[in-house]
């Protein structure tokens, strides 16, 4: 069966996100006051031929860490598996 996945992968906690300071900095300068925290990540969205979605997920995990995601530095997210895509 193909199996359409969503993966989010953002900068682990702790770690410095120059480009989320400079979007929380232009947020600022234009006028969007109270917003912090501003973490800037990546979406990566895939289909795979897979089995069952236990399979399709596995698959996407491995992925992820052998080559999506640097383990040192990021965190990935497996938000959306959809069958039949």
């Amino acid at each position: 069966m193909r199996y359409r996945l969503r993966i989010r992968i953002t900068p682990r906690a702790g770690i410095l996100d120059p480009q989320g300071q400079a979007v929380e900095r232009a947020l600022a300068s234009l006028g969007f006051g109270g917003v912090d925290a501003v973490r800037v990540g990546r979406n990566v969205e895939l289909a795979l031929e897979a089995g069952t979605e236990a399979e399709a997920r596995e698959e996407a995990r491995l992925m992820c860490e052998r080559l999506l995601a640097n383990p040192v530095t990021e965190d990935f997210t497996l938000d959306a598996v959809d069958p039949g895509a």
